[in-house]
């Protein structure tokens, strides 16, 4: 598992109430980083970003998260915490490709996919979901065929499409499974009109070592219909939201007046420029 690509959340107003939320519903976490601005947790070994600023969006379920349990009451605990003040997307039940399984969206909009099955072809806990609907439907294979060939030491576990009778067409991709960068994530396709697309409240962080690094992914994923925004922010030709930044950024802020610096330089950037982040 790679930490150096994790998803940030916007939770405006109530990051701290939502990572003691998260900590307490899943367990094994621990608060990492807190500042007004960012909370920074671990879950089950897994880092998340809690945004208190930023997007004027709300997250949404084009983009949930699979999380994956070894037993029905371990799903069904999960469940009971997250469905309260929230609402059922699919409820929990008994489903014919898992003993136990419900599809929650939590009082913060985050949508999770309760799933109960081995760990052993998905070892990571949380696995963000990408579902391809609106104008991008249909387009779950080429999305990972493209993500799977930008970043290094990615592959695909496997696509399943859907059978002819799901009422679905049957080259759009039921459920796929891909790592990038050995950071694990699934894909699907649905024609139905949910009324959602992607959009920016949950977005992907890329720590990069090298200038080389950022510069080469900012570079692919704002061409061909992605865009630039700012502050190391794009949204790519899919409409799905990347923040690419230096991984040596978290040293340059732990200093408050050098932190200052850091920030004023960085807000003025769309593309991050590590030398001038680190001559701020």
């Amino acid at each position: 598992m790679n930490n150096s690509i994790y998803p940030c959340l916007t939770i405006k107003g109530k990051t701290a109430e939502a990572a003691d939320f998260y900590i307490n519903t899943f367990g094994e976490g621990k608060i990492l980083q807190t500042s007004f601005y960012v909370v920074q947790i671990q879950l089950s070994g897994q880092r998340f970003m809690l945004l208190n600023d930023g997007p004027s969006s709300s997250p949404n379920p084009s983009i949930s998260f699979m999380v994956i349990s070894e037993t029905a009451e371990e799903t069904e605990q999960y469940w009971n915490k997250l469905i309260e003040n929230g609402k059922s997307l699919m409820p929990l039940d008994t489903y014919n490709w898992s003993a136990m399984y419900g599809w929650v969206q939590d009082k913060y909009g985050v949508s999770w996919q309760l799933y109960t099955g081995s760990r052993t072809d998905t070892p990571q806990k949380f696995t963000p979901t990408f579902m391809f609907t609106g104008s991008h439907v249909g387009k779950a294979e080429e999305a990972v065929n493209y993500y799977t060939q930008l970043f290094p030491q990615s592959t695909i576990q496997g696509f399943l499409k859907y059978s002819e009778g799901e009422g679905e067409n049957t080259n759009y991709i039921k459920h796929a499974q891909f790592d990038i960068n050995q950071y694990i994530l699934m894909a699907m396709d649905s024609s139905a009109d949910d009324g959602f697309v992607f959009n920016d409240a949950i977005s992907l962080v890329v720590e990069c070592n090298t200038q080389k690094e950022i510069d080469t992914y900012w570079e692919e994923l704002t061409t061909n219909g992605g865009k630039e925004v700012m502050c190391g922010w794009l949204i790519d030709k899919y409409g799905i939201s990347w923040q690419i930044i230096p991984k040596v950024l978290g040293e340059l802020v732990k200093e408050p007046e050098r932190a200052q610096r850091v920030m004023g330089a960085l807000m003025q950037m769309k593309k991050l420029v590590i030398a001038d982040l680190e001559n701020a």
